[in-house]
């Protein structure tokens, strides 16, 4: 009787096999995988001038591990704990690469910096200066005409050369166009200004209000009165903004965490307040696996989602800087 597979055969399928493996371990898919990382300490990468790191506790910021997912992962739905799958529309803006989106994470990153430096030294009774000076591309919507000639962090200086210093200029520098009509938007991008003319659509409302569909914000010019330099290595996004403020705070000589470990995530306003972030999941575990002493998130949505994922770890929901200096006052 014949056999059905020799075992040249059989070695040969097990090469394939073997070979198709090594592939779906190796290649990359199309999707994107989120993955907790451990939280790290703020300290070591504050610099402020006279200040003190804290010799018990301290502020940890936690980030999110995102890179292109395997073949395998995407296949077996991310082969990780705490791992999220999402598709690349879900990651890169509207008309943006993967290289652009890592320039826009780390230009927020350095936005954050700055804003978290001021309000630490504004809470601290220290003067900061700060000026409007354009307006600010926080998002661009899909699908309208500023894809792939606008995108997140761009600020507006001009439009058809009136100079704009603020999201209200923008507006009234617009009025009078009409749903076709081409504007000339100056913008700043990064150490760059150019001209980018955009055909107007007529808006979602169903008026006859031009637009070019973009959301904006105040873009400020801010003065620290102290030399506060923060080295977060490549790490990109503006949700440690938060950790970063308090911290700056605690080495100015204020008692922030007093001898806790303190982990915080969220993004810090220019006015005190504390936006949402994402990759909530993912940063409430790298919080708990640190075992930290509790874990400042934005209010809202951000607190429901990190104590589904607490087991045990203090979720504390704060919507601004000042409230988040009480709740730790308070901590028992």
């Amino acid at each position: 009787m014949k056999r059905a597979f020799s075992p040249g055969r059989l070695l040969a399928l097990g090469l394939v096999l073997l070979a198709v493996f090594l592939a779906l371990l190796v290649l990359p898919s199309n999707d994107y995988i989120f993955l907790p990382d451990k939280a790290h300490p703020v300290a070591p990468l504050v610099t402020v001038p006279g200040g003190q790191d804290p010799r018990v506790g301290g502020v940890y910021y936690v980030d999110v591990i995102v890179r292109r997912a395997k073949l395998l992962e995407k296949l077996f739905g991310g082969l990780h704990e705490g791992a999220d799958l999402y598709p690349a529309s879900a990651i890169n803006p509207p008309g943006v690469d993967d290289a652009q989106r890592r320039r826009i994470d780390l230009q927020d990153m350095q936005d954050s910096q700055v804003v978290a430096a001021a309000v630490a030294l504004r809470a601290a009774g220290k003067k900061v200066v700060s000026r409007p000076v354009g307006a600010k591309v926080e998002a661009v919507q899909p699908g309208k005409p500023a894809v792939g000639k606008l995108e997140p962090d761009d600020v507006i200086t001009a439009v058809d050369g009136t100079r704009i210093t603020s999201p209200a200029d923008v507006f009234t520098a617009m009025r009078p166009h009409s749903p076709g009509d081409t504007v000339a938007f100056t913008v700043r991008r990064g150490t760059r200004t150019r001209v980018q003319r955009i055909r107007t659509t007529a808006a979602d409302d169903g008026t006859k209000r031009a637009v070019v569909g973009v959301l904006l914000e105040p873009a400020l010019d801010i003065r620290l009165p102290l030399d506060v330099r923060i080295d977060a290595g490549g790490v990109g996004g503006p949700s440690a903004g938060l950790a970063f403020a308090l911290d700056i705070l605690e080495e100015l000589g204020r008692n922030v965490v007093h001898g806790k470990k303190i982990a915080a995530t969220g993004e810090i306003l220019p006015n005190g307040a504390v936006g949402p972030i994402g990759g909530i999941k993912q940063k409430t575990i790298g919080a708990r696996e640190t075992h930290v002493d509790a874990f400042l998130v934005p209010a809202g949505e951000n607190a429901r989602d990190a104590k589904r994922y607490a087991r045990g770890l203090r979720i504390i929901p704060v919507e601004s800087f000042s409230q988040a200096l009480r709740a730790l006052a308070t901590l028992r």
